[in-house]
């Protein structure tokens, strides 16, 4: 929003390494605020849902820059392209009737609420990581699906700041960020972490190690 408003040209695309890498792109003129574009030339991209502009569905992309496969792995292969030639992406998005994109999670990351309602925690998580002092932050379920939110909160920031002081500069957040969710999304639980999260060599969170048991 920041970016629109002093006219900052810029765009945002969405793909993987799978498909070379682009799937979804659109000009800065033209790109919709929140979304990740529309299908790039020569990519055909579905998301499978009876309704995609309404509830959410896996984004599948055909198309000739998808790769052949994993080099001498045909199960992983099958796991990802269908028969038809459909590559599953694991990503959840929504389509507009103009064929924007908008991501909403990992479907391996997507939370049930006790009552049955999906949660992304990537979009929670956003929010958190957004306010200061939080550094970064994962949304996990906690159990009776309720969310706990685990905080790394910036050394620098608060590190004149007694335990104590963390945990309610860590309160103040979600009590922010919670006045902006669903009911059913609300933070229960917070814990403070010690350290960053352990991550892949992209930078990418290793979310599986702090999964509630």
């Amino acid at each position: 929003q920041f970016l629109k408003m002093i006219d900052f040209p810029y765009t945002v695309g969405y793909g993987m390494t799978e498909c070379g890498p682009i799937i979804c792109y659109e000009d800065w003129t033209k790109f919709k605020p929140g979304s990740c574009g529309k299908a790039a030339p020569r990519m055909d991209v579905r998301i499978l849902s009876s309704d995609p502009e309404n509830i959410v569905g896996e984004i599948v992309c055909k198309g000739p820059n998808v790769m052949l496969g994993y080099y001498k792995n045909e199960e992983a292969t099958q796991e990802v392209i269908d028969k038809d030639g459909w590559l599953h992406t694991g990503d959840l998005a929504l389509m507009d009737a103009e064929g924007n994109v908008t991501i909403k999670g990992r479907s391996k990351n997507l939370l049930l609420s006790a009552s049955g309602q999906n949660i992304y925690p990537e979009e929670i998580e956003a929010k958190l990581n957004a306010i200061a002092p939080v550094a970064e932050s994962l949304v996990v379920d906690g159990g009776d699906g309720h969310l706990v939110a685990l905080i790394y909160l910036d050394p620098e920031a608060t590190a004149d700041m007694t335990p104590d002081q963390k945990m309610e500069a860590a309160r103040a957040v979600v009590k922010g960020v919670n006045a902006s969710l669903a009911a059913y999304e609300q933070i229960r639980d917070i814990e403070i972490m010690d350290s960053e999260f352990e991550k892949t060599p992209k930078r990418s969170i290793k979310r599986f190690l702090y999964l509630k048991q």
